[in-house]
């Protein structure tokens, strides 16, 4: 991490340290920022075994328990131990980016997603935040190791951990920190609310309503997203006075990036409305086939206490019909 800081005299190489200071009447309170740098990978790569090591308790100590109690199948297993960690990390996620936001009036003054850029300072839990974030991501990959995650399962895992980490570090090193905050706290919601809803349902199967509320605020935080992207991106950058591609300011505020992120953004949400709507069409073709069954069970067992009273294959049992009446006619 490098020093950016106007002190010539506060230039220090192991940290990244910028004084600003803030006058409140007679008394001055020190502002520390902080910007990226290649030192962070450092960092990230500390806490990437922090998250394996909160993994390993939140599993050993939560999850399993429950797991031992409940007698999950092995496909519930999987997906409750998925949801169970997903769900711990997402609420953290979204209460720490929603302190930010509202200590850093993000969300009263949307200007500022935009206006000024650069934005290549940061307040220290901004800095901290994503860097906790690519952290945990980039923990999900050696979890598909010590989860013995199955084959079938590695493909979905993989693509939207990737997608995670490519979106994640895009913004953090372009200096879009702004956006991506406000988009993750967002996303992280949304996705909270179905991992809930999904321990709910494995507790309880009749308990659905979570699902239909998380399908509702699913699209709606998709076009919160793409309406915030291109107001941010495609209008706000495009209209800004700092134009221009600048490496070591940390501009990159050119057509061909723009085009390029918003073609990011724009895929993405595109590919998991694809993926929502095929989960829809399961879960309704799902749903549709078992009032199929339990309609067919029905006819079923009326006729079966039918043969009982009427004889085998619905055959009235009357006493001329038998072979001992006819035996005897004969005779």
């Amino acid at each position: 991490m490098n020093c950016f800081c106007k002190n010539p005299g506060h230039h220090n190489d192991s940290a990244c340290l910028v004084c600003a200071r803030a006058a409140e009447g007679p008394e001055e309170t020190a502002v520390n920022h902080f910007h990226h740098g290649i030192k962070d990978l450092a960092t990230i790569f500390f806490y990437m075994l922090v998250a394996i090591i909160m993994h390993a308790i939140i599993q050993e100590y939560v999850l399993d328990k429950i797991n031992r109690k409940k007698h999950f199948s092995k496909t519930k297993h999987s997906k409750f131990n998925e949801s169970g960690q997903l769900s711990a990390f997402y609420l953290f996620s979204f209460g720490w980016g929603t302190s930010i936001l509202l200590s850093e009036n993000f969300l009263s003054n949307p200007v500022s997603l935009w206006e000024g850029y650069p934005h290549t300072l940061m307040p220290f839990q901004m800095k901290f935040y994503f860097i906790c974030q690519l952290g945990y991501w980039l923990h999900a990959l050696p979890e598909l190791y010590f989860q013995k995650t199955k084959k079938e399962d590695i493909p979905r895992q993989l693509v939207y951990i990737f997608l995670y980490l490519v979106h994640i570090a895009g913004a953090y090193i372009l200096n879009l920190n702004r956006l991506c905050l406000v988009l993750l706290v967002l996303h992280y919601f949304v996705e909270l609310l179905f991992h809930v809803s999904r321990l709910v349902y494995f507790s309880n199967e009749n308990r659905q309503m979570g699902f239909t509320i998380w399908a509702v605020l699913f699209v709606l935080g998709r076009l919160l997203t793409l309406s915030l992207s291109v107001l941010t991106v495609g209008f706000g950058l495009a209209t800004a006075e700092n134009q221009g591609f600048d490496l070591t300011a940390g501009n990159f505020n050119i057509l061909f990036v723009r085009i390029t992120v918003l073609a990011a953004i724009c895929l993405t949400q595109a590919f998991m409305m694809w993926k929502f709507i095929n989960f829809q069409l399961r879960r309704w073709r799902e749903h549709a086939q078992a009032q199929t069954l339990k309609k067919k069970q029905v006819p079923s067992k009326s006729k079966s206490k039918k043969d009982k009273a009427n004889g085998v294959n619905g055959v009235n049992s009357h006493g001329a019909d038998s072979p001992r009446a006819r035996k005897e006619k004969s005779s």
